[in-house]
């Protein structure tokens, strides 16, 4: 028993927490640099990319990659150059003397001279019937990275504030018709996004109503069941898509209190990708509320790896 309750304690130059396009670049350039490191990746390996299809704004493919491909084939480069993956989730994360120590919560425990953050950001959900079960056949949350599949075709955005009105705008470039549906009798976006969104011609609103339920074809998204708050009156709304737009949830709990971080805690960092806390680096959707794609947190992943490797050079220089 006593065997049973003895942390493991395993112990790294870098640590990095997380394993989508921010995660598996920062491990390719940690690995590349000998620093040995150790990735946490959770239970959901590969990120947000997991979830969709087809993936045809990843430069290098002309064809476009499936978006579990392109995570699978990244691990296996950070692998092939010394890189050691743990399916766990994190926990706890404390300062240590002389580093770091992150709580895995298989009871093992890591203890990295600095660490390299890219838990992501979770889109938030509706949490209603045939929602997930749709997800890349109907469903999304990136009209940038989906809405050129829309093209002639009838899509729905559900939310009310700016990142509403940004869906629709670019989804408008492609659907020929979009229609937002929000709780609401009126948005929350700022005045200028709403004044864009109500100017276009191929964007229409349906107000004071939610979705119910997400209703499926043979193989796809067939309508969506909505309510409308004021009446009770429930209907079917024939659409070719979904995408939602009511916020993303950084993946940010275990690291509360220790690190600064915004309003709608997104970890703050600078250009280098260097936390409030010296030695801890963030990179990806978990400090960027704005972009959220794959090229932008992979370019974030590499620059958080090479200020790792000039922060464990400056380390040894003290010495």
């Amino acid at each position: 028993m006593e065997a049973e309750l003895k942390k493991i304690i395993q112990k790294t130059k870098v640590a990095i927490l997380g394993s989508g396009s921010a995660g598996l670049s920062a491990a390719i350039y940690a690995a590349r640099a000998e620093l040995e490191p150790i990735v946490v990746s959770g239970y959901e390996e590969g990120g947000q990319l997991t979830l969709t299809t087809l993936v045809e704004n990843y430069p290098g493919f002309s064809d476009g990659v499936l978006g579990p491909d392109l995570m699978t084939d990244m691990r296996k480069q950070a692998e092939k150059f010394g890189a050691k993956f743990i399916p766990v989730k994190v926990v706890s994360f404390a300062r240590m003397p002389g580093g770091f120590r992150v709580g895995l919560d298989s009871g093992e425990e890591i203890d990295a001279a600095c660490v390299i953050i890219a838990t992501g950001a979770s889109a938030r959900f509706l949490n209603v019937p045939g929602e997930t079960e749709l997800v890349g056949r109907g469903v999304s949350t990136c009209a940038t990275c989906d809405a050129y599949f829309y093209k002639g075709k009838s899509v729905a955005v559900i939310g009310g504030g700016d990142s509403a009105c940004e869906e629709s705008g670019t989804l408008s470039k492609f659907a020929d018709k979009v229609t937002i549906i929000h709780r609401r009798n009126e948005m929350r976006a700022s005045k200028i996004m709403q004044a864009r969104v109500k100017a276009n011609p191929k964007i229409s609103f349906i107000w004071d109503t939610v979705v119910e339920e997400v209703l499926a074809g043979e193989t796809k998204l067939r309508a969506l069941k909505l309510k409308d708050l004021k009446t009770g009156k429930i209907s079917e709304f024939p659409v070719d898509g979904m995408f939602l737009a009511v916020g993303h949830v950084p993946n940010t709990e275990a690291f509360r209190g220790v690190l600064d971080m915004d309003e709608h805690g997104f970890i703050k960092a600078d250009k280098g990708m260097r936390t409030s806390v010296e030695g801890v680096f963030a990179a990806g959707d978990v400090a960027d509320p704005r972009y959220k794609q794959a090229i932008s947190a992979a370019g974030d992943g590499c620059k958080a790896a090479l200020e790792a490797e000039r922060y464990i050079t400056s380390l040894s220089d003290k010495k």
